[in-house]
């Protein structure tokens, strides 16, 4: 997808840019808990600050009901920006008024302002395009150009993606064009052998990624809640674990499809069982067609794949040259059930190729996990946004910085 870049939009010194930006990290009792993506964004805010521009960057953060709710706000943002970028980050407390003007106004050559939670204000995400273009209209007031670098959102038809590109000249930032870059190889030119690993809690969340992957790669790794809708598929109990029943069929004909194009498809052939949803359920690791065999009887929940899955899984990831991961092997934020996302998350630091963490729980959990993030070719900054590009999926986003 050919799209325009920063270099498109000419010198920028002493022009307002106005930079959308994902600064929607997990925040816990005010504290950021993970900043990869503010850190992903510091490259295309340096690249704006050195060339003398005024840059005001909006952004939202979690999912207020339409108006200002304080757990919400982006002020802790503000704050870590400025620490990261070793400059001080001017903090709007509005979107588009009195004093988002204020700060507008006071910014200098060279300059960071950041507006308040875009969401507080219910035009962003409304269904009617002439809401949204009223509010990225009052957002480009003053501002020369606008730059789309929060990859996160770029799926997403919202006045501070969307319509704004149509109301400035606009370009995409430096994140976006390196996720662009990276992604385009998973779909038009990967290196083989290709595998893709695909946990998380649902299948029907993954339909589309497997249906357009499928005929394109060498393996196909299955984990994560969504295995058991694969294992019942294939004729087997699951006791009381994570079941899709309306998606058995559709299930059935990835397994023939998978057959039929020679795609080695792996699913578990062990499983970590515990009595209960809890950190500190008891547990035990019973084979994979034997789940309602476990000490739990039908009782039973499946929270993780076993050591022999989890050996066999990173196997077949070391041996390929391309690796896209996206969605947990098990229940990770418990550590007693976090082994097999830890396994795979290990396998894609070893590999001689390009290995690709699809954004999500899967970036939240190598970092949680202890892992660096240039321990990886690239982690994604958009869990959603990732898996519809993958898909083919249309990217409203994207289609509005088209050349």
């Amino acid at each position: 997808m050919a799209i325009r870049t920063l270099s498109t939009l000419g010198d920028l010194a002493g022009k307002t840019v106005l930079i959308r930006c994902d600064f929607n990290v997990p925040l816990q009792d005010g504290a950021i808990t993970d900043e990869g993506r503010i850190v992903a964004s510091l490259p295309t805010l340096r690249a704006l600050l050195e060339q003398g521009a005024k840059v005001v960057a909006m952004s939202h953060l979690g999912r207020p009901k339409g108006a200002p709710e304080a757990q919400y706000s982006l002020e802790p943002v503000a704050a870590r920006l400025g620490e990261l970028l070793e400059t001080s980050v001017a903090f709007a407390t509005d979107t588009v008024g009195e004093d988002a003007e204020r700060v507008r106004t006071a910014l200098q050559d060279g300059q960071l302002a950041l507006l308040e939670n875009l969401r507080f204000d219910p035009r962003e995400t409304s269904k009617d395009a002439d809401e949204r273009a009223a509010f990225a209209g009052e957002l480009a007031a003053g501002a020369d150009v606008f730059v789309s670098d929060g990859f996160g959102v770029v799926h997403r038809e919202q006045a501070s993606v969307y319509e704004i590109a149509k109301a400035l000249p606009s370009a995409a930032g430096m994140l976006v064009e390196r996720e662009l870059e990276v992604l385009s190889r998973l779909t038009d030119s990967p290196e083989h052998p290709y595998a893709v690993v695909l946990g998380g809690s649902k299948v029907s969340d993954k339909l589309g990624v497997i249906e357009h992957l499928l005929p394109r790669v060498d393996r196909l790794l299955i984990g994560g809640g969504m295995l058991f809708t694969f294992l019942a598929a294939q004729g087997h109990g699951v006791a009381s674990s994570l079941l899709e029943d309306d998606q058995l069929d559709r299930v059935r004909g990835y397994l023939q499809q998978a057959k039929e194009l020679g795609v080695e498809l792996l699913l578990p052939t062990d499983i970590v069982v515990a009595a209960a949803f809890d950190a500190d359920a008891e547990h035990e690791t019973v084979a994979a067609d034997a789940i309602g065999q476990s000490s739990f009887g039908k009782d039973g929940i499946g929270l993780d794949i076993g050591p022999d899955s989890a050996a066999a899984f990173a196997e077949a990831i070391r041996s390929a040259a391309t690796v896209f991961w996206n969605g947990p092997m098990g229940v990770f934020e418990m550590p007693a059930f976090a082994h097999g996302t830890k396994a795979v998350a290990q396998a894609l630091t070893e590999i001689d190729g390009l290995s690709v963490v699809g954004g999500g729980d899967s970036a939240a959990a190598v970092r949680q996990l202890g892992f660096a993030d240039d321990a990886f070719g690239h982690i994604s900054t958009g869990g959603g946004a990732s898996l519809e590009f993958l898909e083919g999926a249309r990217l409203p986003g994207l289609e509005a910085l088209g050349l």
